[in-house]
């Protein structure tokens, strides 16, 4: 890579690890960065999985004071994970390449569509809430919630952007917890997939360690700068960043 290159992957890396934090659709930025350097699409996946996992440890440190008192929920929740990224993980390497870019752009479109309406899904869990009242994680909710987990974790094992949109809508609609702690539980979980899923990866696959060095270092960064300053972003700045970068991603794989 050439100076300017390392300098837009370690950008994309400090973008993704701050709305890692506060979102879950860094992917959506550091992917599309490598596919336009000349990445094969799996190589570009595998590489921002393995360099995303340090800011995703960022951002679960910069909500350690939102996880307290959480222990048992992360550790019932995070076995469901770590099962779901294990299966994706899996079928990523098993699948032939040509199944990862035809699947691909269909995964972001459908990560684009939750972060558009992020908003109004938030709005739907808050007035679910008022009209139901207290609701715990109990009896039937929680085993279809940790299969439902399971599922998130096939996902974030696979591909993994906006993982986090669909983690915050589970736990928002069946938890009856403060959304910034529900945040907290989510940055533990994507952390689980993406470890998970980068272990696997370093063995078997075709890293780029270049690309991935770069996104750690930048995802640390962006990883602490989220959990501090991410509130702070006005949100629909943010959702047309990703929105842009994600239509750019979908181009670049369907016109290679």
């Amino acid at each position: 890579m050439s100076p300017l290159d390392q300098l837009a992957v370690l950008a994309a890396g400090v973008a993704a690890g701050g709305i890692n934090a506060v979102v879950g659709s860094g992917t959506l930025i550091t992917f599309p960065v490598l596919l336009a350097l000349g990445y094969p699409p799996v190589t570009a996946n595998v590489s921002n999985t393995v360099g995303l996992v340090p800011g995703n440890l960022s951002g679960v440190l910069g909500y350690r004071r939102e996880l307290a008192g959480q222990r048992a929920r992360v550790l019932r929740l995070g076995t469901g994970t770590v099962l779901g990224a294990l299966i994706g993980a899996i079928l990523l390497l098993k699948l032939p390449p040509g199944a990862f870019k035809a699947i691909v752009p269909a995964l972001i479109i459908l990560a684009l569509v939750l972060v558009v309406v992020q908003p109004r899904l938030s709005r739907w869990v808050k007035d679910r809430r008022a009209a139901n009242g207290r609701e715990a994680e109990t009896g039937g909710h929680g085993v279809l919630l940790w299969l439902a987990v399971v599922g998130t974790g096939v996902y974030g094992g696979y591909f993994g952007a906006a993982q986090g949109v669909l983690l915050m809508g589970l736990l928002g609609v069946v938890v009856h917890e403060d959304l910034q702690r529900l945040n907290a539980v989510k940055n533990v979980l994507a952390l689980l997939a993406n470890t998970v899923s980068a272990a696997i990866f370093i063995v078997v696959a075709d890293v780029s360690w270049a690309a991935a060095g770069l996104i750690a270092v930048g995802s640390v960064i962006g990883g602490q700068l989220g959990a501090r300053l991410g509130r702070r972003l006005p949100p629909a700045v943010l959702r047309a960043v990703i929105v842009v970068v994600g239509i750019v991603a979908v181009t670049r794989l369907l016109i290679t």
